[in-house]
């Protein structure tokens, strides 16, 4: 297996791993995110940390994807692989700092037990309010600055099929719509419409995820200056 394929194979694994990760963290958060109160009794507490550890290794998942793909993307742009390995490590800060909240609500609620004070449920909702904020700007404005640094490094080199850039550059300002819409209360983060805007990032991630994994990248179709 030559390096070039090594480094597709091992990227398009790490993006996978972010969605076989993240998407199963958001339903066993849901006692703390869908219920404050939840600090004040008994809960699910292996659930929810769980999800929250599902949340860590994706955001870690996400860093791997810039860091193995960066030695192929700064031949082509250094900009493009900076910006994108930037991108994807706020990004997980972000992530990380939305999931320790969550945890909090469970050491609280195990610290303090049947003895909370009703006041509680207040900080546990503020906790809860933070990750939603972080959940709203790390999935929900980050890919469409990830899309446009690799997606432009990987469209100029044709080292993908090209429609798979095409979707990702389609897709951020949809991303960045709705990130937009749900900030200033025209819908809910999962409501219909705040998905159906979501779907093409998501499309662009997974299916480079798959092409890397089974095809890995194609020879480039032009010659590239690194600097820029």
């Amino acid at each position: 297996m030559t390096s070039s394929r090594r480094i597709a194979l091992w990227g398009g694994i790490a993006y996978l791993v972010t969605f076989a990760a993240a998407i199963p963290a958001l339903p066993l958060l849901e006692p703390v995110t869908d219920h404050p109160d939840y600090v004040l009794g008994a809960g699910s507490d292996n659930r929810v940390v769980l999800g929250g550890l599902l949340e860590v290794v994706a955001a870690l998942a996400g860093v791997a994807t810039a860091v193995i793909l960066y030695p192929v993307i700064r031949r082509v742009s250094r900009t493009c692989a900076l910006g994108f390995l930037s991108s994807r490590v706020v990004e997980a800060g972000i992530l990380i700092a939305g999931a320790i909240s969550v945890l909090t609500v469970v050491t609280l609620r195990q610290d303090l037990g049947d003895d909370a004070p009703a006041g509680l449920v207040t900080v546990a909702q503020a906790l809860i309010d933070v990750r939603e904020w972080t959940f709203l700007l790390g999935p929900g404005l980050f890919p469409a600055i990830n899309a446009g640094f690799l997606g432009i490094a990987l469209y100029r080199a044709g080292l993908v099929p090209r429609i798979l850039p095409l979707v990702g550059f389609v897709g951020a300002p949809f991303l960045v719509g709705k990130t937009l819409a749900v900030a200033f209360g025209a819908f809910d983060e999962l409501s219909t419409a705040a998905v159906l805007l979501a779907l093409p990032i998501a499309a662009w991630e997974l299916g480079l995820g798959l092409w890397l994994t089974v095809k890995g990248f194609r020879p480039p179709r032009l010659s590239t200056n690194p600097d820029h």
